[in-house]
């Protein structure tokens, strides 16, 4: 299978499986990871994502063989890039990035809302190098991610960054060995999946709303999303656990 979905209990680990082109996004791919990202949204049992790699190249971006073949589109209406760059989701998704992530690798990875690198991964825009640009949100997005000084020599010199150095200015969450970048991001997961499911969707939907948002705007979605949360059970499960001092049993709903 050119993408792989596994089962981790609440979490979900997705695997590009393209290592002999590094990973390249063509057509095929970006239609099973749209597939496999609407398993998941769909899945209740399912809270966390962790998006994976097999190979040593997280992906290299778009597949310039297939490109070279006539191909015109490399993603899908809903999705955009690879399935996902511009995909609405509900539900963390955690980049699990153990090696190079080049062009619209880099993209697929800013769309995450985590990131655990190993120090063997590189971040990298060189769309320049050929005349082109990183229109897969790349632009719009590293520099939300790191300082604009940092971004905008990434972008302009095409040049990678290193695992350490992003991690340094908080573009990586965690920095880890390679060879061990899932089962980080997997216990990440399980340190989210601790909490309230439905309360952790609305805090991750208020955060990328406010960054599109005034401030006036950010607090009125606030309060309709504190609104929404006070009515469902694992509000009153919350403080209920903690007067009776065991851990919340959440239901999701």
């Amino acid at each position: 299978m050119i993408v792989e979905y596994e089962d981790h209990g609440r979490t979900v680990v997705i695997r590009l499986n393209r290592p002999e082109a590094r990973n390249a996004v063509n057509q095929e791919l970006a239609e099973a990871l749209e597939t496999a990202i609407d398993r998941f949204e769909d899945d209740p049992e399912a809270w966390t994502a962790v998006l994976a790699a097999n190979g040593p190249s997280f992906c290299a971006g778009a597949d310039l063989k297939a490109i070279s073949a006539g191909a015109t589109r490399l993603g899908t209406e809903r999705g955009g890039f690879a399935g996902l760059v511009q995909r609405e989701r509900t539900k963390p998704l955690i980049a699990a990035v153990d090696g190079p992530a080049v062009a619209g690798g880099t993209e697929v990875v800013l769309s995450c809302d985590l990131i655990v690198a190993s120090t063997a991964a590189s971040f990298g825009l060189p769309e320049v190098k050929r005349s082109l640009i990183a229109a897969a949100g790349g632009l719009v997005r590293l520099p939300r991610a790191l300082p604009r000084n940092l971004a905008m020599e990434m972008a302009l010199t095409g040049d990678p960054l290193d695992a350490a150095v992003a991690h340094q200015h908080g573009l990586v969450n965690r920095l880890v060995e390679p060879g061990t970048v899932v089962e980080a991001a997997l216990a990440l997961a399980d340190h989210v999946n601790a909490n309230a499911p439905l309360a952790v969707r609305a805090t991750r939907r208020a955060i990328i709303s406010s960054t599109l948002l005034d401030d006036g705007e950010a607090f009125r979605l606030g309060g309709r999303l504190s609104a929404e949360i006070f009515a469902t059970e694992d509000f009153a499960e919350g403080p209920r656990a903690f007067i009776e001092k065991r851990p919340p049993e959440w239901q999701g709903r």
